[in-house]
């Protein structure tokens, strides 16, 4: 009872430094868990955000991919018709393959994909608001595309993807065409070199293979914007440009968008030759969301692909990650050790203005451990309701800045909470060392008779 009873006694004096400790405390476990939740949580939504921006793996026929590699033709995943080339594929992979990348081992980290037929067409306009004599253009790109496939998988499950998900960031005046239609979309550049608007209708000629001459008339249901060299091209469903160009069940890429975890030396490794990995090893990289396994699981369900990250996009998902990650982990850093030296100067002043207090009770008879213990138990009780409502409050923070930069909430994960307090409570500890010490070397004769 006299232990409890000096406990209670000491919360009754110096009231306004064991606040200062507790509020110091509390500003810890704030920003420890608002740092570290965060940190847990931000890897999805980073990979989401930077992933609006383009695809970061890109799928092509094999016999493609090694001219690519050979001769170094692969160009930006996220402009297919920049018109860099001006040849027709002649390499294709099945269309109805495609949905088979979400029947892989991570087909839930696969958040959109769209195949695409890559052609060249002649364009003349069909519409009585334009002139028809000056409205021709020769060797127009055109991608034949999915803009909002509903697609229903074996497992019963349904899908939507396709280019309206994949091409975030366009600037569209209009509407996205129907897949499976006689719509498309078509680029700044070339609607104002053809003088067609949003409702107008072209014509598009293709010579396929055999040497006939198709064509299709498409209605133009907006007018997209870029940014780059893709606003020379138009874009239509995957089945229009096929029976225009008379390629059936034909592509020649498919982009996909993937949350991956950035990669490590086991990734790389295993990117140059995954023969080369040991059975452990196999298993944790196959099982890792990393680009190369994402593309490694991509080939084996689609036949005579290759399945490639887009390493501009792949570098800076995991370059942008580790770095806000370092940032945060080192305010917690900070903010653990600011609260160390708070606690320790706190607790030394305390225990100088209570030295006689201390020094009788050690005359009366208490031993140097049971001093030490009241000390500890008193900065414990006192650290406990700091970080608990400093817990509460980190929690708070990082919802506000999950809304705030990724405009969602963040998942606070149990983890965080035993962490944050097992840190704290090694900082308390390691505070309060020097100030033990001192209570060691209390002589009870010479404090009281004020020497």
């Amino acid at each position: 009872m006299f232990f409890f009873r000096m406990i209670f006694r000491s919360f009754s004096r110096q009231f306004k430094r064991r606040l200062l400790i507790a509020v110091t405390v509390c500003l810890s476990a704030t920003v420890s868990v608002a740092m570290l939740g965060v940190v847990f949580d931000v890897g999805d939504k980073l990979n989401a955000e930077l992933s609006t921006y383009g695809s970061n793996i890109t799928v092509q026929p094999k016999a493609d991919a090694v001219v690519n590699d050979l001769y170094n033709t692969g160009g930006d995943a996220n402009s297919s018709a920049s018109g860099t080339s001006e040849s027709d594929p002649t390499t294709f992979l099945k269309e109805s393959d495609a949905p088979k990348i979400k029947t892989i081992f991570w087909a839930f980290n696969i958040t959109n994909f769209a195949p695409e037929l890559n052609i060249h067409a002649d364009v003349n306009c069909a519409s009585e608001s334009v002139d028809s004599s000056s409205c021709k253009a020769s060797g127009v790109p055109i991608v034949g595309t999915w803009f909002a496939k509903t697609l229903h998988m074996d497992s019963g499950e349904s899908t939507v993807a396709g280019m309206n998900g994949m091409r975030s960031w366009w600037k569209l005046d209009g509407s996205w065409p129907k897949d499976d239609s006689a719509q498309g979309l078509i680029g700044t550049t070339l609607a104002s070199k053809l003088g067609v608007t949003t409702g107008d209708t072209v014509t598009l000629y293709k010579t396929t293979a055999d040497g006939s001459r198709n064509k299709q008339r498409i209605t133009i249901t907006g007018i997209y914007d870029s940014g780059d060299s893709d606003n020379n091209a138009m874009y239509i469903p995957s089945s229009t440009a096929q029976v225009l160009a008379n390629l059936p069940d034909s592509i020649d890429k498919i982009e996909v968008k993937a949350l991956t975890t950035p990669d490590n030396d086991l990734a790389r490794k295993a990117s140059k030759n995954p023969n080369a990995l040991t059975q452990d090893e196999w298993e944790t990289w196959y099982c890792t969301a990393y680009p190369s396994s994402i593309a490694y699981q991509i080939e084996e369900v689609i036949p005579g692909s290759v399945a490639k990250q887009v390493r501009q996009v792949a570098a800076l998902q995991g370059d942008v990650l580790q770095k806000t990650q370092a940032v945060m982990v080192l305010m917690t850093v900070l903010s653990l050790v600011a609260a160390a030296i708070a606690v320790a100067n706190l607790m030394a002043a305390s225990i100088g203005e209570r030295g006689s207090e201390l020094a009788l009770l050690k005359a009366i008879g208490a031993t140097d451990g049971a001093v030490s213990r009241l000390m500890l138990a008193e900065t414990a009780v006192i650290s406990l309701v700091g970080a608990i409502v400093g817990a509460l409050l980190g929690s708070g923070v990082a919802q506000i800045v999950g809304h705030v930069v990724f405009g969602s909430g963040i998942t606070m994960r149990p983890m965080v909470f035993v962490l944050v307090f097992v840190l704290l409570t090694l900082t308390v500890l390691i505070a309060s060392f020097s100030s033990i010490r001192s209570i060691l070397g209390l002589k009870p004769a010479e404090v009281l008779h004020g020497r």
